[in-house]
């Protein structure tokens, strides 16, 4: 059963137990006095917040970018997500700043609310790495063109958010509008951020321990999380967290794109040599070598990559082109970070820097996120031009 208690809070009675859904906006002052409110007239057994463990130290320890080893995320592939992380976090601290409080403020007042009076504290969100690389592989080549420009115009944005349009985001209309236009645009981006998000949330808070809970999230959870809470209190659905924790495999289709390509450009080749004798074929390789190196140095060099960098681009495109496993982008990207090493001033200034394309060249760390982005760009764009190329010499052979 659940009875709406305002436009901000729904509470649920499911099993015997008592459950207060609060809906917050994540910079939104009104929302922090909301939850220790709450909270401290409650009294519940448990208070559940949206949040992971990573995110909720990081938001408790704001110098975390002071620990950052750049290699390291390169070499686990965390090129993309990093910076993914950085323009979120910064857009949601920009729009805090004309709220007067930092994102996450009110997950933190719930915390110590809980905290001051001896209640158990459970983190219910699914980790922000996780939900990242969901909603990266599950998008088809499209959806993440269409992704990297929401993220590349959102960091580079200078509207300014009026703190009495941050609290419309805590009501139905303004969230559904929101939300219908967010499924039309990116319906798989809603699907892994939103919906996917609301059956973890509503699975960890029905785990929580206690008969009378607290569960503060964002506002545009409280539909989804309701339903499933009801789902799940009625013995009409079951946890599917383990599930939606797993990081998407790549489709039978994708790996044999993966493959086919490289197998096809290397068939060309051998053809060439094969039909066409010594000068086709090597005519057949130098077109493939200089169509990968130049683009990848080019933009390697549009990026102000250190030398070593760009000559890491010019030599390992045209091979690591014809490699499933790895992509020049990772090799430039850690050449970088090895000889322009991040200094404390460019973890000092990140989330700052992140907002301008000024910041993208003064800083280090996001000079070697360029160069991973640009030199990844430039190699995909000769590996199909270079392929229509020997396609075209060798139709050639006589």
């Amino acid at each position: 059963m659940g009875i709406a208690m305002s436009q901000t809070q729904i509470q649920l009675e499911l099993g015997g137990r008592k459950i207060t859904l609060v809906g917050t906006a994540h910079v939104s002052k009104e929302s922090v006095e909301e939850v220790k409110e709450t909270i401290k007239n409650i009294k519940p057994d448990c208070v559940a917040v949206e949040l992971d463990e990573k995110r909720a130290d990081s938001i408790k320890n704001p110098t975390r970018y002071s620990q950052l080893d750049l290699v390291k995320v390169f070499k686990r592939k965390e090129g993309f997500m990093l910076l993914a992380n950085l323009i979120l976090s910064s857009y949601q601290r920009r729009m805090g700043l004309n709220a007067g409080v930092k994102p996450g403020d009110e997950m933190i007042a719930a915390m110590e609310a809980a905290e001051e009076n001896n209640i158990r504290c459970s983190l219910v969100d699914r980790p922000i790495q996780i939900t990242l690389k969901r909603a990266w592989g599950k998008n088809s080549f499209w959806g993440k063109c269409k992704l990297l420009a929401t993220l590349i115009s959102s960091a580079f944005s200078k509207e300014e958010v009026d703190p009495a349009e941050i609290e419309k985001l805590k009501e139905r209309n303004e969230m559904d509008s929101m939300m219908n236009e967010l499924s039309e645009y990116m319906p798989v981006i809603k699907e892994v951020l939103i919906d996917e998000r609301d059956q973890y949330l509503a699975s960890k808070i029905w785990e929580s321990e206690g008969n009378n809970l607290v569960a503060v999230l964002g506002a545009g959870h409280l539909p989804g999380v309701q339903a499933h809470l009801e789902k799940l209190g009625k013995g009409q659905a079951t946890s599917n967290v383990e599930e939606i924790s797993q990081l998407p495999k790549p489709g039978f289709v994708g790996k044999l794109f993966a493959f086919l390509i490289p197998a096809c450009i290397i068939g060309l080749i051998i053809a060439g040599f094969i039909y066409g004798g010594l000068h086709a074929g090597t005519q057949m390789l130098t077109t493939w070598f200089l169509w990968n190196a130049i683009p990848a140095a080019i933009l390697t060099v549009v990026a102000l990559g250190h030398p070593l960098s760009i000559l890491t681009a010019f030599v390992g495109a045209p091979f690591t082109s014809l490699c499933p496993f790895v992509g020049v982008g990772f090799c430039t990207a850690i050449v970088q970070a090895l000889v322009r090493k991040p200094k404390v001033s460019d973890m000092e200034t990140l989330q700052d820097d992140v907002t301008s394309l000024k910041g993208f060249y003064k800083n280090r760390i996001l000079r070697a996120l360029l160069v991973f982005i640009l030199s990844s760009i430039g190699s995909t764009l000769g590996t199909f031009i270079g392929g229509a190329d020997i396609i075209g010499i060798l139709s050639n052979i006589k």
